[in-house]
C-alpha cells in the first residue's frame, strides 16, 4: 500500500475503466489512429455537426463509466472494476463534464445539449450488476437542442447556489443562462448577455471572433464586488464583465455582505469628504453609489438577526433585490495596457478559457493591510500556445443601465506578461512535404483550458492537445505584495521590474515528432480528498492515464518591506513575542549562517519530471525506427537538455554535499557545547519545553475534539440506539404527560397514597390483637400447666361441636328456603 500512496501510475494503468471502448476491438475494429489529432483527422475534431461523428462513435461518446479511488486505496487487494451508468436521455456525444459542489450531481453536455446526471450513492462498487441506472433531467432543451441553437461554449456550476444546484451555461452567441436544477431544469432562472445586439439600420466592421464567446469565469475577492462579478471571453480575446450578478436561490456567507456594506459606506464616505465640488463626474459616482448602497441594503434585509458581528459568519440563503428595476450594464471590452503582444511565427489564434486567481486572500491575519486584498490575475489562453497575464489593478464595480449616468469610461486590465507555450516553434521545426498540409494547421484543433490546484492558489495547469502545462506565480505575488506595502512608488515600479514572472513548466507531451500526430489531453483532476494522496491525473484521447505525485510545499513567512526592514534603533516599537538578543557580539556564532537553507531549485522535490515525459499509446510507433530530420533535431534538443540538467544536477550535488559536511561540523560543535556547564540548564529547559509540549498536546486534543464535534455532529448508529432508550425508558417513568396514569412516577404517588390509607387500620389492629394476647396471658396466669391444657381441649372439642351445629342447621335451612344470619364469632 505503501508503493500505491506515492504512485497512483501502477494501479490505473491496466484499470478497466481506461480501456478503449468495444468498437476499436474486433474484425470491425476502428483504427485507433481515429483518436490521434492528425492533419488527416483534423476535420472529425474541429466539426460541431451533430450529424457528424467525432473520435468516437456516438454510442460509445455518450457512456459514462464511475469507479471509487477510495476503496481501491482502503482495499488494494479488491479486483479492478467499474460501473457504466445507464442514462437513457443522454443521445448526445459528451464534450464536457462538471461535478456540483456536493459532490452528487453531474452535468455534461455536447455541443447542443446539456443534461445532469444523479451520481450514485457511495458503496455502489458492491453492486454485482455492471450497469447502475441513474436519473437524468435534460436542460433547457428548448433553448439548447433545438435545430437553430447556439453551440455550448462552457458549463460550469455556481460556488454559492442553494444546495449546489444551480447550473450556468454559456453559449457562444454570448447568453449565459442560469438553471436551478431542484426548480426548474428547463427555463432559466436568469439570462445574461455579453454580447450587445445588432442595430438592423446600422453597419459595424466587426471581426465575427468578436460577438462570439470562448469561456466565462467567475471574480473572486473578500471585501468588494469580486464574487458578483462575471467574466467572459470572446474568441477574439475581447473581455466583458456584468456585476452584480447573484444566483435566483443563493447561500452567501454573511460575512461576505457585512463586508461589501462597510465598503460601500466606506466609499461614500471617502467621496463626500474628499470633493466637496458639484462636478459632473462626482455626481454620477455618487449616483452609482446611491445603487450600489440600495443593493446591498436589499441583501442585509435578508440576513437573520443573529448574523451581526461579532457572531461567527454562515451560509443564508439570499435573493437577488428586485428594489432596483435596472439590468446591470455589460462593462467592456476591458482596455489592456499595453497592448499584448503577438508570438513570433504565428498569426493568432482564438481565445479558449479565461480564469481568474485571487491574491492575497490570507494576509488579513497576518497584518497584510486591504492594498493587497484588491488586485486579482486574470489569465486567458489562446489556440497558439499564447497565455496573456493580466493583473486587474481596478477592479470591476455594480454599475446597471441607468439613462442618467453614462457608460463610457471602460474597465482595465494592466497586461503583465505574455506566456509562449512553445506550441508554434515546435510545429514549425517540423518539416513538411508538398503533398501534405503544415503541421501547423492541428493549432485550429488545439483547445487550452485551465485547471485550477485545489491547495495552492498560485498554480494552475493548462491542458491542451499537445500536452500539459503548469503555471506558477507564486514568486510574482510574493514581489508584488511587498511592492504593494511600500510607500514609494519607485519600489514598486523596481519591484514590478525586477520580478521573475511567471514559471512555466512542461509536464507532459504527447505529440509524436515521427508520427506528426498528437493525442489530445482531454481531462485534468486533482483530487482535494484526505482519503487520496495529492496528486494529478492526466488523461489522453487514447485513454492513457498519466499520474504524477504532487508535494505540499511549506509556505515561508510573508516578505516585509524595506521600510519596515530598516526602522530605526530608538523607535517605539512593539515588543517581540520572542527573545531580544542581547546588544554586543554573540556568544555562539554557528557555521551554518543566519539565513536558512535552501536546496537548488534542480533538486528540489516538485513531483514533476525535469522534462516533459512523453505519453504515447503502447504500439503506436513503427517496427523500424525512421531517423529523419525531424527526429534527429529532436532527439538533439532533448540530449542538450538532458546534458544541462546533468550538469546542474552535478553542481547542485556538491554544494549539498558541501553543506552535509558543513553540518556534520556544526553538530560536533554542538555536541561539544553543550558538554559545558550549562548542559544542567539545558537538559531543565529541555523538560520544561516537553511539559509545554504535553500541554500543547493536550490543548490540541481539545481543540480537535470541539472541531470534529462542529464539523461532524451527527450520532453514530450505537450512540442513535442508546439515546431512543434513554428517551423510552423516561417516557416509562415520567410519562408522557402530566396527567398520565400508566408512568411509573404516578403509580407509585398512588401506591404512597393507598399505604397511608391503610397504615391507621392495620395499627389499629395490631394494637387490639396485642391487648387480646395480655388479656389472655393474664388469665391463663391463674391455671396451672395441666389445667390450661384440659381447659384448651375442651374448647377445641366445643368448637368442633359448634361447628358442626352450624353446619346441620345450615343444611336445614336451606331445605327449608330459610334465610339466616350471619353465624355469631366463636373467638
Amino acid at each position: 500500500m505503501s508503493d500505491q500512496d506515492h504512485d497512483w501510475s501502477a494501479y490505473l494503468t491496466d484499470h478497466p475503466i481506461f480501456s478503449l471502448p468495444p468498437s476499436f476491438s474486433g474484425p470491425a475494429a476502428l483504427p485507433k489512429s481515429n483518436l490521434e489529432l492528425s492533419t488527416i483527422s483534423l476535420h472529425s475534431f474541429t466539426s460541431l455537426d451533430p450529424a457528424h461523428d467525432g473520435p468516437l462513435p456516438q454510442e460509445d461518446a455518450r457512456q459514462i463509466r464511475i469507479t471509487s479511488l477510495t476503496d481501491a486505496r482502503l482495499h488494494n487487494t479488491s479486483p479492478k472494476t467499474y460501473k457504466t451508468l445507464h442514462t437513457p436521455n443522454i443521445q448526445f456525444e459528451i464534450h464536457q463534464i462538471a461535478l456540483n459542489p456536493t459532490g452528487k450531481l453531474l452535468a455534461v453536455a455536447g455541443a447542443f445539449q446539456v443534461a445532469v446526471v444523479v451520481l450514485p450513492r457511495t458503496g455502489f462498487t458492491r453492486l454485482v450488476s455492471e450497469t447502475i441506472d441513474s436519473k437524468s433531467l435534460q436542460v433547457g432543451q428548448f433553448y439548447h437542442s433545438a435545430a437553430n441553437s447556439a453551440p455550448i461554449a462552457k458549463v460550469d456550476w455556481h460556488p454559492w447556489g442553494e444546495a449546489g444546484s444551480t447550473l450556468l451555461v454559456m453559449t457562444i452567441d454570448g447568453k449565459l443562462r442560469e438553471y436551478d436544477i431542484s426548480v426548474d431544469s428547463e427555463e432559466p432562472q436568469q439570462v445574461l448577455s455579453f454580447v450587445s445586439e445588432r442595430k438592423s439600420k446600422s453597419f459595424v466592421a466587426e471581426d465575427p471572433a468578436e460577438r462570439e464567446a470562448a469561456s466565462f469565469v467567475l471574480g473572486k475577492g473578500r471585501a468588494d464586488w469580486g464574487p458578483l462579478t462575471m467574466y467572459a471571453v470572446m474568441r477574439s480575446g475581447d473581455i466583458y464583465s456584468i456585476c452584480p450578478y447573484v444566483p435566483q436561490n443563493a447561500s452567501i456567507p454573511s460575512s461576505y455582505i457585512r463586508s461589501l456594506e462597510c465598503f460601500i459606506a466606506a466609499k461614500q464616505e471617502f467621496l463626500a469628504q474628499g470633493s466637496s465640488s458639484s462636478s459632473f463626474s462626482t455626481k454620477n459616482l455618487s449616483l452609482i453609489y446611491d445603487y450600489q448602497q440600495k443593493y446591498v441594503s436589499s441583501l442585509v434585509k435578508q440576513l437573520p438577526p443573529n448574523t451581526i458581528f461579532p457572531s461567527p459568519s454562515r451560509s443564508v440563503l439570499i435573493h437577488p433585490p428586485t428594489s432596483i428595476k435596472p439590468l446591470p450594464s455589460r462593462q467592456g471590452p476591458f482596455l489592456l495596457q499595453p497592448s499584448p503582444r503577438l508570438l513570433e511565427g504565428s498569426e493568432g489564434g482564438d481565445a479558449t478559457d479565461i480564469t481568474y486567481l485571487a491574491f492575497g486572500r490570507d494576509d488579513e491575519e497576518e497584518g497584510g493591510g486591504p492594498d493587497t486584498e484588491h488586485l486579482g490575475v486574470v489569465m486567458v489562453s489562446y489556440q497558439d500556445g499564447k497565455v496573456d497575464v493580466f493583473l486587474d489593478v481596478e477592479k470591476v464595480e455594480a454599475r446597471w443601465d441607468v439613462k442618467n449616468v453614462p457608460n463610457r469610461d471602460l474597465p482595465m486590465l494592466a497586461v503583465y506578461e505574455t506566456i509562449d507555450l512553445g506550441l508554434v516553434s515546435t510545429l514549425s521545426r517540423i518539416s513538411s512535404t508538398p503533398n501534405q498540409p503544415p503541421v501547423l494547421n492541428l493549432l485550429r484543433a488545439n483547445h487550452p483550458v485551465f485547471s485550477l490546484d485545489p491547495i495552492h492558489d498560485d498554480t494552475l495547469y493548462l491542458y491542451h492537445a499537445f500536452g500539459v502545462h503548469t503555471l506558477c506565480i507564486r514568486s510574482l505575488l510574493q514581489t508584488l505584495a511587498v511592492a504593494l506595502k511600500a510607500d514609494e512608488e519607485e519600489e514598486l515600479k523596481s519591484a514590478v521590474e525586477q520580478s521573475s514572472g511567471t514559471i512555466v513548466r512542461a509536464i507532459l507531451t504527447t505529440f509524436s515528432v515521427e508520427r506528426r500526430c498528437s493525442n489530445p489531453i482531454i481531462a485534468v483532476a486533482t483530487p482535494n480528498d484526505v482519503y487520496l494522496t495529492y496528486s494529478i491525473f492526466i488523461l489522453t484521447s487514447a485513454m492513457r492515464i498519466n499520474v504524477f505525485p504532487l508535494n505540499i510545499r511549506s509556505e515561508s513567512p510573508p516578505l516585509k518591506p524595506k521600510a519596515l526592514l530598516e526602522l530605526p534603533s530608538n523607535s517605539d516599537t512593539e515588543k517581540d513575542e520572542w527573545l531580544i538578543p542581547v546588544d554586543g557580539p554573540s556568544t555562539y556564532v554557528s557555521l551554518l549562517g543566519s539565513q536558512p537553507y535552501k536546496p537548488p531549485p534542480v533538486v528540489s522535490a516538485s513531483g514533476f519530471p525535469s522534462t516533459a515525459k512523453l505519453s504515447l499509446p503502447p504500439g503506436s510507433g513503427s517496427n523500424e525506427f525512421m531517423l529523419t530530420p525531424d527526429t534527429l533535431r529532436y532527439i538533439t534538443t532533448t540530449i542538450s537538455k538532458i546534458s544541462g540538467q546533468i550538469h546542474e544536477i552535478q553542481l547542485a550535488y556538491r554544494a549539498v554535499e558541501a553543506r552535509a559536511d558543513l553540518q556534520k561540523q556544526e553538530l560536533v560543535r554542538d555536541g561539544e557545547h553543550l558538554t559545558n556547564e550549562k548542559a544542567n540548564a539545558s537538559v531543565d529547559r529541555l523538560k520544561a519545553i516537553q511539559d509545554q509540549q504535553k500541554q500543547l498536546l493536550s490543548r490540541l486534543d481539545r481543540v480537535l475534539q470541539g472541531l470534529m464535534e462542529k464539523a461532524s455532529p451527527e450520532l453514530s448508529e450505537h450512540e442513535t440506539k442508546w439515546f431512543e432508550e434513554l428517551k423510552r425508558m423516561k417516557a416509562e417513568v415520567v410519562g408522557s404527560g402530566r396527567y398520565d396514569e400508566g408512568s411509573l412516577v404516578a403509580r407509585t404517588r398512588l401506591l404512597q397514597r393507598e399505604y397511608e390509607r391503610l397504615m391507621p387500620s392495620l395499627k389499629a389492629l395490631v394494637e387490639k390483637e396485642k391487648s387480646q394476647k395480655n388479656k389472655t396471658m393474664e388469665n391463663n396466669k391463674s391455671l396451672g400447666l395441666s389445667q390450661a391444657f384440659e381447659l384448651g381441649e375442651r374448647s377445641n372439642f366445643e368448637r368442633t361441636r359448634i361447628s358442626n351445629v352450624e353446619k346441620d342447621i345450615s343444611r336445614l335451612a336451606s331445605r327449608l328456603d330459610v334465610t339466616l344470619g350471619r353465624p355469631p364469632s366463636t373467638s
